[in-house]
Order: structure tokens, then sequence, then C-alpha cells
């Protein structure tokens, strides 16, 4: 990898990393988090749509983009945004999303029937094991239905990449709008609902909190997704995917800096379990 696109995956990891801390910023302002994913999603429809010509595609890719658009547009946004609004301590949620990579995997076998070795089996437990141990610090009683939430979120997340290998042939641009609309659609659903008042919270909205809801909309779900497909045109997937495992530590990083968040030994060793093994089962192909 050149130095430039070194850089380059460097920053797009920062720019992941920084989606946790500064979505529980917006969190922080008293925003409902299911109006807070909905209003993400429709960022991400609305840059996106200039650059997408509409174009009704094949029949059998209707119900794997249907998929593709519900598992990632509503269930990775919607509870990940529960989870950070349940929270107290976002660090715990930073690890719990690593469970992505183990659940896509898991959902790959079982849907594609991709084979799973014996090294990634046991890879795909001790990181459901570092969980298991940051959910047993007792300074962390309270976070346990927002971890819940998180892995539900990453168990979408891993169905979302199984509905992604059936519509691979259609542009990543539109499938992405579609997912933002059919995201914005019905996380505002659920929100109107469930959480009442969305205009007077729309009102509410100060100019700092629009900020950070771009930050997401438009440097995580648009800027750093776009690059990470242009580095795909460059390098093999096994090459790029360990660096997945960088988002983690910058997220951790930033969570210090911005909330003071200093994990606990319990914590720390389950984190680490955690990185440590979705890095070894990225690096595996």
């Amino acid at each position: 990898m050149t130095a430039r696109h070194y850089f380059l995956v460097l920053f797009i990891m920062f720019i992941f990393g920084s989606s946790y801390p500064v979505n529980k910023l917006a969190l922080n302002t008293s925003l409902p988090p299911m109006l807070a994913g909905s209003l993400r999603m429709l960022i991400l429809f609305i840059c996106l749509l200039p650059f997408c010509k509409f174009k009704v595609p094949n029949k059998k890719y209707f119900l794997p983009l249907a998929g593709f658009s519900l598992t990632m547009g509503f269930g990775v946004i919607f509870f990940l945004n529960l989870s950070l609004g349940e929270a107290t301590f976002v660090a715990p949620i930073i690890i719990g999303a690593q469970l992505a990579i183990p659940f896509a995997l898991l959902a790959s076998s079982i849907f594609l029937g991709e084979k799973v070795n014996k090294k990634q089996w046991l890879l795909i437990l001790v990181s459901f094991f570092g969980i298991f141990l940051i959910g047993y610090d007792p300074n962390l009683k309270g976070e346990i239905y927002a971890i819940f939430l998180c892995s539900v979120s990453a168990f979408f997340y891993g169905i979302a990449n199984v509905f992604s290998r059936y519509i691979k042939e259609i542009d990543v641009k539109f499938t992405n709008m579609i997912m933002g609309f059919t995201g914005f659609i019905t996380i505002l659903l659920f929100s109107i609902f469930s959480e009442g008042n969305t205009v007077s919270h729309l009102m509410s909205i100060d100019i700092n909190t629009w900020l950070l809801l771009l930050h997401n909309g438009i440097m995580v779900s648009v800027i750093a997704h776009t690059s990470m497909f242009y580095l795909y045109k460059f390098y093999s997937v096994n090459k790029v995917m360990p660096f997945y495992s960088l988002f983690p530590i910058f997220g951790l990083i930033l969570t210090f800096f911005i909330f003071g968040e200093i994990p606990t030994l319990l914590s720390a060793i389950g984190g680490t379990v955690v990185i440590i093994s979705v890095y070894q089962l990225q690096k595996i192909r």
C-alpha cells in the first residue's frame, strides 16, 4: 500500500471511530435517538441523490435490495442509536460494535454456505467471550441493556452483509441511496409514534447539533464509506479489512478526550480480547 493510501485508510478509520462519541454528543442535547438516526439517513439520501440515475433494477434484486435497505438502513442505525441513547459510557458500545464481523461470518456460513474453519469458529467464540467479560464488569451493570442493543445492531450488520452479496452488481451509490431513504422513512415512523413531538424536536435542534448530525451523515456515511470503496479498486479485501480494527482504537481515544472515560481493568481486558480476535478474523480469507 502506498504512503498516500496508508494516510487515507488511517483517516477513514479515524472518521469511523469518531462516529460513536460524536453521535453520543448529539444525543446528549436531548435529541431523541430514533429521530437522530432518521435524520442521519436523510442526510445520506440527500447527498447521494444527485449522483444517482434512477433505474428500476432487475426483479431478482428486489428482495435482496429491500433486505439490505431494511437491515442496514433501519436495523443497524435504529438499534445503534438506541444503544447510545441508553448508554452512560460510550466505550462498551464501540467494543460491542465489533461483533458485526463475527455475526457477518456466521450469517455468511448459514445463508450463503461459505465455509467457516475451526480457527474462525474459535475466534468467534473468543470475541463473544470478550463481550461477556465487559458485561460482567461491576461498573457497567447499568450498561447491560445498552450493550444488548448494540449487539442487535451488530447482528443486523452481519445480515446486511449477506444481502449485499446478492446486489453487488448494482451501483453502490444507488443501493446506499435506497438504503438511506428506507432508513429515513422507517425510523422516522417509529420516532413519530414512540418519541412523539417530532416537529417540536426538529425546531429545537441548534446549529451545533446539526453539525454533529452532518458529521455522521456526510463524513461517516458518505465520505468514509465511499473512500473505502475507492481503496478496494487498488487492493484486495483481505489487505484493507484488517485496518477496521483500528477504528475502535481511535474511537476509544476520542471517547477519553471528549468524555474522560477511562476503562476499568476488566473492560480493558474484554475490549482487548474482542479487538484482537476480530483483527485475526479479518485476516483469515
